[in-house]
């Protein structure tokens, strides 16, 4: 029977637990430790963030055995509201060895070659990793971030319906920000009245804080808000995320309230010039190195490619706390392509931190066969003064 609160059929994670026992296999791997509470949710359904604080895992081989969730007590009630999982175990914190937990299972289940373990995990700390490492003992633990986060990459049609509902609530939250930017308002309460409209939507929480900076701050491509008042000829920047089932979709947008100055006004134009031209290079089979490169060729032309400190774009999906992107990295140094059914989010950003100003443009795409449909997002658009 689906548990009350699945996201998804039982059928859709058997296809994804399928296709990640095919990937054991290719990594000549003997068994999965899914720690990343993503990948719990993915294969088993699992809805919980607390493998941050409290370690989790969902243990399966190459072969036909039944996968093995592994909790802490508490959260007993949690699984049960929307995992598939049958053999559920449970620990007491403090009282008992995780790890040696782990080990045991493993040894039941007679797995004796390399172990896969999500090592790049916020969920995997050093201290855990050590400890399973010893655990499981003569076998290797090897890191399957990218091994299991490449079965993510392209979702299945219920996955994008979510997506679509995430981007719906994003949208409230972008469509608060137009409404209610003036002088006089702060960060602070700006960023209140965006997460209110996404919540009262019906959004879920989000994984990252919202990000949020006026004038000077501007240039702090990740700052957060503060109690500083915006006031006239600021540029605000706004980043945050809209979520249905734990799927984001991240809306980014820089305005300005009145007319910013002529520097900002160049500075905006550069970089929707370099968002436009990786945009065009964004197509299904293109590399990702090819997208970045050609999202640079403007920001040469003006001198300011030292100014672009962020990658141009990164995998969106499946999130929990502190962090929302994928394995997807849409950057010069990755030898990734861009396939169809895949969802990411594009943004060009250059940061003057000692000019005071900042731009960031951009959304959440999804790739097609025909290429690039954008879900939420200021995107490609003139500079909004209000």
């Amino acid at each position: 029977m689906k548990p009350p609160y699945a996201a998804f059929e039982p059928s859709e994670h058997h296809e994804r637990l399928k296709r990640a026992r095919e990937a054991l296999i290719g990594a000549d791997l003997a068994a999965f430790v899914c720690i990343a509470p993503e990948h719990l949710y993915y294969l088993g359904g699992y809805d919980s963030w607390v493998g941050v604080n409290s370690p989790q895992a969902m243990v399966f081989t190459t072969g036909p055995d039944e996968p093995t969730l592994i909790l802490r007590d508490v959260d007993i009630a949690l699984a049960r509201e929307t995992t598939w999982l049958k053999d559920v175990r449970t620990y007491r914190l403090v009282q008992d060895d995780f790890a040696a937990m782990v080990a045991d299972i493993l040894r039941a289940k007679g797995v004796t070659g390399r172990v896969g373990i999500e090592l790049h995990s916020y969920a995997v700390t050093h201290a855990l990793g050590s400890a399973l490492a010893d655990a499981v003992s003569p076998s290797e633990v090897i890191d399957a971030t990218e091994v299991l986060g490449a079965l993510r990459l392209i979702k299945s049609p219920a996955e994008l319906a979510y997506l679509e509902r995430a981007a719906h609530f994003t949208s409230q939250g972008l469509r608060a920000v137009h409404e209610n930017l003036q002088p006089g308002l702060s960060e602070i309460g700006l960023a209140a009245l965006i997460e209110s409209a996404m919540r009262r939507a019906g959004s879920d929480y989000w994984a990252i804080p919202t990000e949020l900076s006026s004038g000077a701050r501007s240039a702090g491509g990740h700052a957060t808000p503060r109690e500083k008042v915006i006031e006239a000829g600021d540029l605000v920047h706004v980043e945050f995320a809209g979520v249905h089932q734990r799927y984001h979709t991240t809306a980014l947008q820089t305005l300005a309230v009145g007319y910013p100055g002529g520097r900002a006004l160049e500075l905006y134009d550069i970089a929707l010039q370099s968002l436009r031209a990786g945009m065009a290079a964004a197509k299904p089979g293109t590399a990702v190195a090819a997208i970045e490169e050609a999202s640079f060729d403007p920001l040469k032309a003006h001198g300011l490619e030292s100014a672009a400190m962020m990658r141009f774009g990164y995998g969106i999906g499946i999130a929990y706390p502190p962090i929302w992107l994928e394995t997807l990295q849409i950057a010069r140094g990755f030898d990734q392509t861009l396939e169809p059914g895949m969802v990411f989010v594009l943004h060009s950003c250059l940061e003057l931190p000692d000019e005071g100003l900042g731009v960031i443009q951009g959304g959440t795409y999804r790739m097609s066969e025909t290429g690039l449909h954008k879900l939420v997002g200021a995107g490609d658009v003139d500079l909004v003064m209000v």
